[in-house]
């Protein structure tokens, strides 16, 4: 079976190299390896890059997607929910499409950061994660982050309790570059983007202190 750590000294990425014949090969380990090593590899913490063995153009990003549509094939396996994979979509080409690959790194950073400190806390106390209570506190993180996915998409369309006051009136002899508004739009998204995330964290620091 092949090493699926590889031999790369630590603090090095293990390189791998996607031939023609779609054939996985781990340079570290002088071996070839499948999708369902570099699989464990990520749950390793393993840092490693794909390239094309022809072009030497880095397909880390594609090979990383396959392996979650492999995961998501399996019976049982699903992760990602049918609504946020239909939020998903609909960002492509979305004018706020270069926000959320930020957000998604910082909610899943901090939802990751909150399952570690549950675990030790169910370690300290004995019980091991897996249980009636803890699955349950998963659940409701999950749902958690659904409903921040849900007020983020999109959230052009997010709503206060006021309405939004009316534009101040341009000046007749120089209407507002388009630049402008684009910029001012962007400002709006950006504040409301951190409200959210500081809603979503309380919410998170919530649930994490009644254990």
């Amino acid at each position: 079976m092949a090493d699926t750590e590889g031999t790369a000294a630590p603090g090095e990425r293990v390189v791998i190299k996607k031939y023609a014949n779609r054939r996985l090969y781990n340079t570290a380990s002088s071996s070839y390896v499948t999708l369902e090593h570099l699989s464990e590899m990520v749950k390793q913490n393993v840092d490693f890059v794909v390239y094309d063995a022809k072009t030497n153009e880095d397909i880390t990003r594609s090979v990383l997607t396959q392996i979650i549509f492999e995961e998501e094939s399996q019976q049982g396996q699903s992760l990602l929910p049918i609504q946020f994979l239909r939020q998903l979509i609909g960002f492509y080409g979305n004018s706020m499409q270069a926000f959320l690959p930020s957000y998604l790194e910082l909610s899943l950073a901090s939802f990751t950061q909150q399952q570690e400190r549950m675990r030790t806390q169910f370690t300290s106390l004995g019980h091991t994660p897996g249980g009636t209570v803890f699955d349950e506190q998963v659940r409701q993180n999950l749902a958690l982050f659904d409903r921040a996915m849900k007020m983020f998409s999109p959230f052009a369309y997010a709503k206060s309790d006021e309405p939004a006051p009316a534009p101040p009136a341009p000046k007749a002899e120089a209407p507002p570059p388009a630049a402008a508004a684009t910029a001012s739009a962007s400002d709006e998204a950006l504040v409301a983007l951190r409200k959210q995330m500081e809603d979503m964290q309380a919410q998170i620091e919530k649930l994490a202190g009644k254990r």
